[in-house]
């Protein structure tokens, strides 16, 4: 990973975070249904600070940051490139990005599966979010990252 950079995702960076996003090994299975039919688009990442991380032009992740009321909505890191470290790269830019922000903490609502790397991350437990058939029929934790220098 010699040229890794990391940048504002724009409209035209749309489509291929959707595949990304569609492509991720956690979610097949049992979890599949929560992203059946899910498309990112220009006017969501219009709306949301989104950024991606590129390895000499291949994509390899990217997080989602819902400002109002502050969320990471979204983060994914490529199934080939897990492992080497970029899911604490993108936190850490997404806490970073919450601090100039203005962002004290930022809520997660974890995939279950993930629960462990946020919490490995920093993320303190704050609950549990309730199904929501058909679509998310299993409960999913909710966690808190307090923004270092503004919590």
């Amino acid at each position: 990973m010699q040229d890794l950079c990391i940048e504002r995702a724009t409209g035209a960076d749309a489509e291929r975070l959707t595949t990304l996003l569609h492509a991720s090994g956690a979610y097949r299975g049992s979890y599949a249904s929560i992203l059946a039919g899910y498309r990112l688009t220009p006017e969501y990442l219009a709306d949301r600070p989104t950024f991606l991380v590129e390895d000499d032009g291949d994509l390899l992740g990217f997080y989602s940051l819902i400002v109002e009321p502050a969320e990471l909505d979204l983060l994914f890191v490529s199934d080939a490139a897990q492992g080497l470290g970029l899911g604490r790269v993108l936190v850490q830019h997404m806490l970073d990005q919450a601090r100039r922000l203005g962002i004290p903490a930022v809520r997660v609502v974890s995939h279950p599966p993930a629960e462990g790397f946020y919490r490995r991350m920093g993320a303190r437990p704050a609950g549990v979010v309730p199904p929501k058939p058909p679509r998310v029929p299993w409960e999913r934790p909710e966690l808190v990252f307090d923004v270092p220098g503004l919590s």
